[in-house]
């Protein structure tokens, strides 16, 4: 048991998937996996243990944002020697060419986020998934017949931006980055830092230059392809 997780040793998997939200958790466990097990209520952040075509896999949810999504992270990692981490999330999309829907395999993220930057005063750090999961990520997304875009993300601490800032994403499209979100620089950091591997898949739920978006229970509930590919890694 750990501060924010009241399972027991040996109720999560050495493969976790990392949706934010915790009712996400919840419908994948019920829907996808098999022989899911609930381990975790604290907060409501719901985390299930099943099985996955025979495979032992866990699912908790997160919440938003770098600190909470380390909170959770940091303790699988410490407290239940979980081995392999996959965020499973949302982001918005800043070129044109991505598009609502696609799925994103974020191969690196940069960060406007003191909780990465501090530990690196006056230089930078560039958070990076796993190459054998995005290796393997790739190849089965290509077996699945599941177009991928790859490239480097923005994981920022702010949602919502104040209209005197003009556009706030232009300067990280000047350098191709793909779609913003809150999370996966701190997941990579933590991967870095403590030996594990880690992954971000990202679906397009809403797009900063179209205005295009999903619905909130598409968000939710709909987001199974992305979902698929990810348990598609667990070994």
């Amino acid at each position: 048991m750990s501060i924010h997780i009241e399972a027991k040793q040996g109720e999560i998997a050495d493969f976790v998937l990392l949706p934010g939200d915790p009712l996400r958790a919840k419908h994948i466990a019920e829907t996808l996996l098999t022989d899911a097990v609930c381990y975790n209520n604290v907060r409501g952040m719901l985390g299930y243990t099943g099985l996955y075509n025979g495979k032992r896999v866990s699912v908790q949810g997160t919440g938003m944002g770098l600190p909470s999504h380390m909170i959770y992270a940091t303790e699988l990692i410490n407290d239940y020697k979980v081995k392999t981490l996959v965020r499973i999330g949302t982001c918005g999309g800043l070129l044109q060419e991505v598009k609502l829907r696609d799925i994103i395999l974020a191969i690196s993220s940069s960060t406007d986020s003191a909780a990465v930057t501090r530990y690196f005063p006056g230089m930078t750090f560039a958070p990076t998934a796993s190459f054998r999961l995005a290796q393997l990520a790739s190849a089965n997304a290509l077996k699945m017949n599941m177009p991928l875009k790859a490239g480097n993300i923005l994981s920022s601490d702010l949602f919502y931006h104040f209209p005197e800032e003009g556009d706030a994403y232009q300067l990280w499209r000047n350098y191709g980055t793909l779609a913003v979100e809150m999370e996966s620089a701190g997941l990579y950091l933590l991967a870095s830092r403590l030996g594990i591997e880690a992954l971000s898949l990202l679906t397009v739920s809403d797009h900063l230059l179209t205005g295009e978006h999903v619905t909130a229970e598409e968000r939710q509930f709909n987001f199974t392809n992305m979902t698929k590919l990810a348990l598609s890694l667990a070994e």
